[in-house]
């Protein structure tokens, strides 16, 4: 196309410099849109992870909570057990008091019986005594005398020994009695306690302790919970801020877009220029490629429009496959490749389907992945994947004869680099498959 009708070529000339500055504002308008719109994308990532963070935190906290609700419960239950042993070790002190006293009557019987035995014994020798003056009349007297005397003897020794073990017990009871008193009879301080209830009130001590730490805790974890509302709460809002922002610059993107294609129609020569021209001829080189391969029934329609994208396993970032692939892998080089050399600026060239699909990359992207090194294979292993966004749907969905766009493309490793690309639609026998994408730099 030429300038609209003028006769006076200075002023042809005129209006053909304007459009050549228009179109430098209007690339120089993208650029700056496409950083911007990258930088709150970024900043909109972030801010979401930020959130998602905040929201695992709160989870958390009412994790903790919950655990220390459980602490009160289990403290609760622990004080009233220290209370029902205090309640059970005085009454074993009662019953070992009630023991001390048995014994101490036990040994008072065995000392009575003891002081008999002597008796007995006494009364006895003075028998035999009598009984062997009686001398032939009083033998048989005299050897009861001795076995009552012998069996008198026995009992002061069995009740001596009853007497000693005795004493004993009645030393170790009454020492457990005091280890398990609740209070001796003149105190009333801590220092009387027997050891026993020395033991359990340390125990209610630190459980008591415990309990006071879990509600301090719960305060705190209440308070922070409470907080980290209100920050998700200003977050979220600045999400929505960020999200009008980013619909701003998408409009400032697209008004450079249309100017620079309006001026492109118009027929004024641009930086783009070259690379408008040369897209077009070559989406249609691929656009018959297709129509060729099903012509030659190489592959059928449903498989060429195959939308039934099937993951890779273990791919990062993932991949997917299609019935088409095979095909694409064979064909497109020829078409892609060649445009690589079309200028130093050139990025790639690729032909993406409607959903953004790219079964072939250009080679230099085509390697395989490397388990593990996500840096390398967002930059390097391009192939085989889904690039939705605003630019690879809207070049894969474009009928027009060709569409600029202007963006930020990640690189992998956070580096980032911002590009013009225009695309041309790929039409199959009349069915629209996708477009050719092709990116260069400022």
């Amino acid at each position: 196309m030429v300038p609209p009708a003028s006769h006076d070529p200075a002023t042809g000339s005129n209006i053909g410099e304007l459009v050549t500055r228009l179109s430098q504002q209007a690339a120089t308008l993208g650029q700056e849109a496409a950083e911007v719109r990258g930088s709150i994308d970024d900043t909109s990532k972030a801010s979401l992870k930020t959130m998602q963070a905040m929201r695992d935190l709160v989870e958390r906290l009412a994790e903790v909570r919950r655990a220390q609700d459980a602490i009160d419960s289990e403290t609760q239950g622990s004080r009233g057990t220290v209370a029902d042993a205090r309640k059970a070790v005085e009454h074993v002190g009662d019953e070992v008091c009630g023991i001390v006293e048995t014994l101490r009557e036990v040994a008072g019987a065995a000392g009575e019986i003891t002081k008999i035995a002597l008796q007995t014994r006494l009364v006895a020798f003075n028998a035999s005594v009598e009984a062997k003056r009686a001398g032939q009349a009083g033998r048989g007297f005299g050897v009861v005398a001795d076995a009552v005397k012998d069996l008198a003897s026995q009992v002061e020794a069995s009740s001596q020994a009853i007497m000693g073990t005795v004493a004993r017990l009645d030393g170790r009871v009454s020492s457990l009695a005091r280890e398990i008193q609740r209070r001796s009879a003149q105190g009333g301080d801590a220092a009387g306690e027997g050891e026993v209830h020395r033991a359990l009130a340390s125990v209610e001590r630190k459980v008591g302790r415990i309990h006071d730490a879990a509600e301090r805790s719960r305060g705190v974890c209440d308070k922070l919970a409470g907080e980290l509302g209100g920050v998700e709460n200003d977050m979220r809002l600045s999400t929505r801020v960020l999200d009008s922002a980013v619909g701003r610059t998408e409009t400032f993107l697209r008004i450079s877009e249309q100017l620079l294609e309006t001026v492109a129609d118009y027929g004024v020569e641009t930086p783009d220029t070259p690379y408008i021209e040369a897209v077009k001829p070559a989406a249609s080189r691929i656009a018959a490629l297709l129509e060729d391969a099903l012509r030659t029934r190489t592959i059928s329609e449903s498989e060429l429009f195959d939308e039934s994208y099937k993951p890779i396993p273990g791919t990062a970032p993932q991949q997917h496959t299609t019935r088409f692939c095979a095909l694409a892998d064979r064909l497109f080089p020829q078409v892609q490749e060649p445009l690589l050399a079309l200028s130093d600026k050139v990025v790639f060239c690729i032909a993406a389907d409607r959903n953004g699909y790219i079964a072939c990359h250009n080679t230099k992207y085509n390697h395989p992945q490397r388990c593990g090194d996500l840096a390398r294979n967002t930059a390097n292993s391009r192939y085989r994947r889904i690039f939705d966004d605003r630019t690879g749907l809207s070049s894969g969905r474009n009928r027009r004869p060709f569409l600029l766009q202007t963006y930020r493309r990640d690189m992998g490793g956070g580096k980032f680099i911002v590009m013009k690309e225009v695309a041309a639609p790929i039409v199959v026998n009349g069915r629209q498959w996708g477009g050719l994408r092709l990116a260069y730099r400022f």
